[in-house]
């Protein structure tokens, strides 16, 4: 993805958590108090360089939801926490839209493996 997106790879770290230890970050991190599936904290604007903190809990209750096989979402939810550290954002309808069809292209590439 990196190479694709013309943009340097540095390091890249996943952590898997719990809802409650992701919930924990969001409240003390970004003063929202909700579930979410990801937290990305990047460590430099002009690499894919940082932590990603994933909820499996999350992830496997949105892979209940809608569907799908938990492992394709969780890779889903890497690739989207890689694309925020890349640059792109997901606040408004039309970065929200790119970041889906994104999510969408890499997630064919990868699952394929």
């Amino acid at each position: 993805m990196a190479k694709a997106e013309d943009v340097p790879l540095g390091d890249l770290n996943y952590v898997f958590c719990s809802d409650a230890y992701l919930l924990d970050m969001n409240k003390q991190y970004l003063d929202h108090d909700y579930f979410t599936d990801v937290i990305t904290f990047p460590m430099d604007d002009e690499s894919i360089f940082g932590d990603i903190f994933i909820s499996t809990d999350r992830v496997a209750d949105n892979a209940k939801t809608l569907g799908v096989d938990p492992h394709k979402e969780l890779l889903r939810v890497m690739i989207h926490g890689a694309l925020h550290l890349a640059g792109y954002g997901d606040k408004s309808p039309e970065e929200e839209k790119v970041m889906r069809e994104k999510e969408d292209f890499y997630l064919v590439k990868s699952y394929k493996l």
